[in-house]
Formats: structure tokens, C-alpha cells, sequence
């Protein structure tokens, strides 16, 4: 079994970010302001053991490894920004990753492809969704030269396989139209350049009706996150009828249950052996996207471990490489979706995870 965590790097200031938000702008400027929108409401949430931390210093990005490996992570999945034309951003951490050769820890890479807008970082600032930066898919020469940014990672050691080839997750893979052929020429390029026989693509979905279609387009396989079934499961959405009600009309949060949504976070379909589940340790956007935010309240190491056992349950009896599970997430801190030591909990759900991994 493994486990991949995603990772975000937007803990470590960007000219852009300075030009859009103001000087020294990262994740942790929204953490920091978050406000309560209801009785008990667990915000603003406070980081421990790292701190506010910045990761341009390297001793942070080995501590967070040294941690993911108490929680049983196998390896991070760094969210990597390309926008088109050579275009990239947040770049920094990973490349420090790479070439300095520490931390000594597994790691993927995921596109996360689409257009940067305003109301996404920061919803209660901008007063008009802008677009920041916008993504583009400009075509082969575009895609031959993304290749190569990325051969040197993809030639890693470090870097995680499955059938011997490179994972790379796309995040929203039905948003490019062109992906077929991308995947084709990367393909192509892998093979030329002696990384291995292809790479093993693997698209992202928070919805199970596109499945399907994502698979059709080619990709090896399909990890599906589920804490978005509040919008799109039947079942779950008549089970929120008043929340909805609050949040729709009286601009509410939109306030469900963590024991609720853990009914809902895995299911049959993770059972195939090319559909991967996810581990979700809490959800609360409400810093980036204040009362337009959804908050699943009421999380616990306790509920955490009832879930981390349904997922295990779920794989169990797939072959032993198939045992994938991607971690919803390392250190999303604005989405309240984290695995990092924070004030209330300390490591008490990097321990569980832990200790469910080794003694499965």
C-alpha cells in the first residue's frame, strides 16, 4: 500500500503574489485572518511544530518529510503550475527538492491546470472574480517543452513509479481539450529519452459521473476525491437540506458534519483496481472564501481514524501495486485540509495514520 500526499507550495513569496495581494503574500496570510462564522467554529487555525513557516528554508521541507513518514506517507505529490508558453509559478520548493537532492523522500508531481482567479486565493478582497493568470494549452511545441522542464525530475530516483513509469496526476483533466494528444507526445518523448516506457497519468476527479470520461481519454488511471459529494450525491443532499437553506439565502458557511461526510468520502467504485481513493482529514475553506466557504465541523483524530479505516477496507483486496491512496491534503492549510501539527490537535492525525498504515 502507499500513500501520496498533496502538497502545496504556496508558503513562500512570489512577485506575482505581491503585485495581486501585496508585499509578502502566501497561504498563510489568509490562515492567519481566518474569523469564525458560527458558534465553535474552529477557526483561526494555528500552526505547531513548523510554525508559520517559509519553504525557501530547507530544514522546514525535512522536517515535513521526517513527519510525513511518522503519518505512513510514501511520498508528496507537489502541485506543479505551468500555464502555458514556459509560464510557471511557485516553482521554487520542488526545484530546491530536486536539486539539492534533500529531503531523501518520494515524490509525484500534479498539474494543477486552470486559470488562477481572485475570489479563489482571497473571496472577501475582490470585489470581481479576476482573472490572474490564465491557462493556456498553446499546443505540441508547448507540450514537448513542459516535457523537458520536468525530464530531470522524471529521471529522479526519488521519483514514484508505478509499472515502472513516472506518475503525473492532472487535476482537472476534463478542462483540456487537448489532452489525448499531450499525453500521446509525452508518451513518445519518455520512451525517447530513456525515462521509461511511457508515464502513468492519473487524473483527478470530484466527481464519479466523469470517470468514465476521464479514463476514455487515455489515462492509466483515476483518483477520485470526495469532498465535494455534498453538491452532487443524492442521497447526502437531502440529508442537508437546512444547511443548504442557510447557506443559499441567510449567507451562511455551508456547515456539514465530518462524521456525515465520512459516509460518503469512499465507495464501491474505489474498489477497481485503476480507481484510486483519497484521505480527507478535514475541510474548511471558509479563509479563502469566507461566508461563500463550505466547513465539514466537528473533525477528530477519533472520526479520522473511522475514515483512514474505511479506505484501507475499501483497497485491501486489490493487487499490492494498486493499493494507491492519495492524502487530501499535506498542508492545504487555507482549506482547513491538512495533516501538519496544529495547536488543537498537535500530531494526533499524523499518529493515527500512522499507526492504521503500519499495523494494517
Amino acid at each position: 500500500m502507499k500513500i501520496i500526499a498533496y502538497y502545496l507550495p504556496q508558503y513562500h513569496p512570489i512577485k506575482e503574489n505581491d503585485n495581486w495581494w501585496g508585499e509578502g503574500f502566501t497561504e498563510w496570510t489568509n490562515v492567519g485572518k481566518a474569523k469564525k462564522y458560527f458558534k465553535n467554529h474552529d477557526q483561526p487555525k494555528v500552526p505547531k511544530d513548523l510554525g508559520y513557516y517559509d519553504l525557501r528554508i530547507s530544514s522546514i521541507r525535512a522536517k515535513q518529510a521526517e513527519l510525513a513518514k511518522e503519518a505512513g506517507v510514501d511520498a508528496f505529490c507537489y502541485w506543479h503550475y505551468w500555464f502555458g508558453n514556459g509560464k510557471r509559478l511557485l516553482e521554487m520548493p520542488f526545484n530546491e527538492v530536486l536539486n539539492s537532492g534533500e529531503p531523501n523522500f518520494p515524490f509525484c508531481l500534479g498539474w494543477a491546470n486552470e486559470s488562477w482567479k481572485s475570489k479563489v486565493w482571497d473571496y472577501n478582497s475582490s470585489k470581481r472574480d479576476i482573472t490572474l493568470i490564465e491557462q493556456l494549452y498553446p499546443g505540441k511545441e508547448d507540450y514537448i517543452n513542459h516535457f523537458y522542464a520536468l525530464l530531470d525530475a522524471f529521471k529522479d530516483k526519488r521519483y514514484l513509479r508505478k509499472e515502472g513509469k513516472p506518475i503525473f496526476v492532472l487535476y482537472k483533466p476534463l478542462l483540456f481539450g487537448d489532452v489525448s494528444e499531450f499525453m500521446s507526445i509525452w508518451n513518445e518523448l519518455s520512451i525517447k529519452e530513456g525515462v521509461s516506457e511511457g508515464i502513468y497519468f492519473i487524473g483527478h476527479s470530484d466527481k464519479e459521473k466523469d470517470v468514465e470520461l476521464i479514463l476514455d481519454k487515455g489515462f492509466n488511471a483515476v483518483n477520485i476525491v470526495r469532498n465535494g459529494e455534498y453538491a452532487h450525491n443524492p442521497k447526502l443532499i437531502k440529508k442537508i437540506i437546512w444547511p443548504t437553506i442557510l447557506y443559499k439565502f441567510f449567507k451562511r458557511p455551508l456547515k456539514i458534519s465530518y462524521s456525515l461526510m465520512i459516509k460518503y468520502f469512499v465507495q464501491d467504485l474505489e474498489k477497481r483496481e485503476n480507481i484510486y481513493p483519497s484521505i480527507i482529514p478535514n475541510w474548511d475553506h471558509t479563509p479563502r472564501s469566507g461566508r461563500k466557504g463550505s466547513v465539514f465541523y466537528n473533525s477528530t483524530p477519533e472520526l479520522f481514524a473511522k475514515h483512514v479505516k474505511d479506505v484501507f477496507q475499501v483497497v485491501k483486496d486489490k493487487e499490492e501495486e494498486s493499493q494507491i491512496i492519495f492524502l487530501k491534503s499535506w498542508n492545504e492549510w487555507g482549506e482547513g485540509n491538512y495533516m501538519e501539527p496544529d495547536l488543537k490537535f498537535g500530531k494526533r492525525y499524523i499518529k493515527v495514520l500512522g499507526d492504521l498504515k503500519n499495523n494494517k
